[in-house]
C-alpha cells in the first residue's frame, strides 16, 4: 500500500513539475486543521513530508493562522506549538486578521505564482483550491499524508494550453506574410544559408618538380646534340673539300 501511494505522489508531482514549473523546495503552507490532525496521528511532518514529495520542503503557515489557533484555546494548543515553528509568509492581512482558510486562498490568487501546496483537513477550503489551476492539495487519511490527483480545473488548464500550442494554419501564413513584410523572412533564409567549404587544389596544375625538371632539359640536350652532328658534318664536308682540291 505504501509503495502504491508513493507511486501516485510521484506521478502527481510529475505532473505539477511539468506543467506548473514546480521545484525544490517545495513550498507547503499549513493551516491549524493539518497541523492538528498530524498531531492526534502522531505524523512528523518535517522529517516525512520531503520524502513523500521527493525532495527539499519548506514549512510556511501566515500570522493569521497563528492569530487562529491562539484564539481558539487549549483545544488547539498543541498545533499551535507545531505551526509555530514553520517559517513566516506574508499576507496582506497585518492590521485585520482573517481565518486561516480566507488567508491561504488569498496566498494562492493571481495564478499561484509562488508555487503553494496547500496542506488542510478543511474540506470547505480544500473545495475551494480544487478550483484553482496549478495548486497541489495535501490532506491526512488513515494516519498518512496523502497528495490529492489534480483537480479538473488543472488538467482543464493544461489541455488548453496545448490546445493553444497547435497554431491554425491561416495564423501561419499571417506570420510569414508579417515576417516577409519587415524584411525578416529574408534575413532568416540567409542565415540558414550553408557557407562553401574550400575547395582542394587542383590536381592537374599540381604537376610534380622532378618532372619539370626532366621535361626543361630534354630540349636543352637535343639541341646539343643537333649542334654536334651539324659541327660533324662541316668539319666532314671541309676535308673533303681539301682532299679534293690537292688531288687536282
Amino acid at each position: 500500500m505504501k509503495l502504491k501511494r508513493q507511486k501516485h505522489a510521484k506521478k502527481n508531482m510529475g505532473f505539477y513539475k511539468h506543467n506548473f514549473h514546480f521545484r525544490e523546495p517545495f513550498q507547503v503552507l499549513l493551516d491549524g486543521t493539518f497541523c492538528q490532525a498530524a498531531l492526534r496521528n502522531k505524523i512528523q511532518i518535517r522529517e516525512q513530508l520531503p520524502g513523500y514529495l521527493g525532495g527539499a520542503t519548506q514549512l510556511c503557515t501566515t500570522r493569521c493562522v497563528l492569530k487562529e489557533l491562539e484564539s481558539l484555546g487549549k483545544a488547539l494548543y498543541g498545533a499551535k506549538l507545531i505551526a509555530q515553528r514553520f517559517q513566516l509568509r506574508s499576507c496582506s492581512h497585518h492590521k485585520d486578521p482573517v481565518s486561516g482558510s480566507a488567508c491561504l486562498l488569498s496566498m494562492i490568487e493571481e495564478g499561484n505564482s509562488h508555487h503553494f501546496f496547500i496542506a488542510t483537513q478543511d474540506q470547505e477550503l480544500a473545495n475551494k483550491v480544487k478550483k484553482k489551476a496549478g495548486v497541489p492539495l495535501l490532506f491526512i487519511i488513515q494516519n498518512t499524508m496523502v497528495l490529492d490527483k489534480p483537480s479538473p480545473k488543472s488538467l482543464a488548464f493544461v489541455q488548453k494550453l496545448q490546445m493553444n500550442e497547435l497554431v491554425p494554419e491561416h495564423q501561419k501564413q499571417s506570420i510569414v506574410q508579417l515576417k516577409e513584410k519587415e524584411g525578416l523572412a529574408k534575413q532568416e533564409g540567409e542565415k540558414r544559408r550553408k557557407r562553401k567549404r574550400a575547395g582542394g587544389p587542383n590536381p592537374l596544375s599540381c604537376l610534380k618538380k622532378k618532372k619539370k625538371t626532366q621535361e626543361g632539359q630534354e630540349p636543352s640536350a637535343e639541341k646539343k646534340k643537333r649542334r654536334k652532328r651539324k659541327r660533324n658534318r662541316v668539319k666532314a664536308e671541309a676535308v673533303q673539300s681539301v682532299q679534293k682540291s690537292e688531288e687536282d
